[in-house]
């Protein structure tokens, strides 16, 4: 007789694309991981559109839904959490999911602003809740793989990090404005929205940030509005429609040191063309560099340099250059979803992933990671950035945690 494996229930709240994203990764876990220690239940949906609510019933299997997210959060089936609502309204679920003793996962940035991340990750401390954030990139089987090449030595000694992301989803004037543009629904804008992404990803792969200095710009000053829960930030609107102002950065950029003396350097817009999901980096040591880019998330760039000991320089055989490794079943995760070498895989499989390890982690009653604390890492930047560009000056880097 099979073992039952205990349940997880879980409770999304905000059903728009990324908690269907959510909402599908559990789905998926029982057909991808026969190893897995829990199994995921979908008990109830919260979302303020109605007929989002009836659409997680009727095509994910969700048992309920609600427009009330109260309800969701404290239903007795409830173990955990999943906060894919507007950054401004993490801060009032999180806390009231910690108090309730749910377990927690919130997308990234956790918060609109770091002083809301900073009262969010002491309320989920003091409750003694597990916690996870929704920084997906860093599970894309060659991040971890370039994570174990920098962590071997492989690389040196690091000197340069480079880190990016351009994203086109904001660079037509009649793309909605949706909540990410506006501070009332988002607080800062591509700060908060895609450049975390880029400086978590750096910290994960190279340490902590010490000091930076930065600057910020709108670009596109009014946006097309959109109908009342219709249409996200990929959406048109038409010449013509009523406009409202974007009150948040579509650019965002800075210059860093790291804890252990390298430098490096980050961008992040929403407003450019031509860079259609760029979010990437390269890193740079003594003895070889690595690249790697969302839009060919199943190839990584490595460059090592020659052993000076290592043979005859003029051997015709013998050259410097980078090597394309793609992807494929011996690396992290990636024989889950397709055997073999460059058989690729997605975007959501990384947030298939990420969800099969925060489920582990409540499961096992263990911190996943990562969670709040590494959300306080970013938002540390974060706010040393926003004192640079509005100081124009270096600003330290120092932690907005809470005692």
């Amino acid at each position: 007789m099979t073992e039952q494996l205990p349940r997880v229930g879980i409770a999304v709240i905000g059903f728009g694309w990324m908690g269907q994203a959510h909402s599908r990764s559990y789905l998926r876990i029982p057909t991808l991981f026969p190893e897995r220690r829990a199994e995921p239940e979908l008990v109830i949906c919260a979302d303020s559109v109605p007929a989002r609510g009836e659409e997680a019933v009727r095509s994910f299997g969700f048992a309920t839904s609600t427009t009330d997210a109260d309800a969701a959060i404290n239903h007795p089936d409830v173990d955990a959490v999943v906060v894919a609502a507007p950054n401004m309204l993490h801060e009032e679920l999180c806390i009231a999911a910690a108090k309730a003793g749910k377990h927690v996962f919130c997308e990234k940035p956790v918060g609109g602003t770091p002083d809301q991340t900073a009262r969010i990750e002491k309320a989920a401390r003091d409750a003694g809740v597990i916690t996870g954030v929704g920084y997906n990139y860093r599970w894309a089987p060659l991040v971890l793989y370039a994570k174990r090449l920098i962590a071997d030595g492989v690389l040196g000694e690091i000197t340069n990090y480079r880190g990016r992301f351009f994203s086109m989803y904001g660079a037509d004037p009649l793309g909605l404005l949706s909540w990410r543009f506006e501070h009332e629904g988002a607080g800062y804008g591509v700060s908060s929205d895609i450049l975390s992404h880029a400086m978590d990803l750096a910290m994960m792969l190279n340490g902590p940030i010490t000091s930076l200095v930065g600057i910020e710009e709108t670009f596109i000053k009014e946006r097309p509005k959109p109908k009342p829960g219709e249409g996200t930030h990929y959406d048109r609107g038409s010449p013509g429609d009523p406009t409202g102002p974007v009150t948040n950065e579509d650019y965002a950029g800075c210059m860093v040191r790291f804890a252990n003396g390298s430098v490096g350097t980050f961008e992040s817009s929403r407003a450019i063309v031509g860079p259609q999901s760029q979010m990437a980096f390269e890193i740079y040591g003594t003895r070889g560099s690595l690249s790697w880019n969302l839009e060919t998330m199943n190839e990584m760039r490595i460059f090592l340099a020659r052993d000076p000991d290592g043979g005859d320089p003029d051997d015709p055989t013998i050259h410097d250059g980078y090597t394309t490794v793609y992807a494929g079943d011996r690396y992290p995760y990636h024989g889950a979803f397709v055997p073999g070498d460059a058989n690729s895989i997605g975007y959501e499989d990384l947030k298939v992933i990420e969800a099969i390890n925060f489920l582990e982690a409540v499961a096992t009653g263990t911190q996943h990671q990562p969670g709040f604390a590494e959300a306080i890492d970013f938002v540390s930047c974060q706010a040393a950035l926003v004192r640079s560009w509005e100081s124009g000056a270096w600003e330290p880097v120092t932690s907005v945690r809470l005692p």
